[in-house]
């Protein structure tokens, strides 16, 4: 059992930064596939990034290119989606989700296990 908890979201103004932040607990997550979705309000959910955790191979969804980063700090098991030069359209609930095979990585019915989510407000 993989437990996830995300933080960091708010509100922020057009072209500032903000990182997320997802806590893992629980056992067996080392060669998990880590990942951030994203879901604005009345769309499906979207692929942001993922990241293999034990060798932290990277993978970008088209709107993360560019702009976002994901990386994770294994010392404290945390996961990171560092997000510059933010739009009003990157505004959207963020969750952070955990699977040991998620094939395909950009599909949100890979992932087994899900955080709350954070709420992330884009100000123009």
């Amino acid at each position: 059992q993989v437990r996830l908890v995300e933080s960091g979201g708010g509100l922020v103004q057009a072209g500032d930064s903000l990182r997320l932040s997802c806590a893992l607990s629980g056992r067996g997550f080392s060669r998990y596939i880590m990942a951030w979705f994203r879901q604005a309000p009345g769309k499906e959910r979207e692929f942001v990034a993922a990241l293999t955790w034990i060798d932290s191979i990277l993978y970008f969804g088209d709107s993360a290119k560019g702009r976002f980063f994901i990386f994770r700090d294994t010392f404290a098991n945390t996961l990171f989606l560092q997000m510059d030069s933010l739009k009003p359209e990157d505004t959207a609930t963020y969750y952070c989700a955990a699977d040991p095979v998620a094939i395909p990585k950009s599909s949100d019915g890979s992932y087994s296990y899900w955080g709350q989510g954070t709420a992330v407000t884009v100000s123009s």
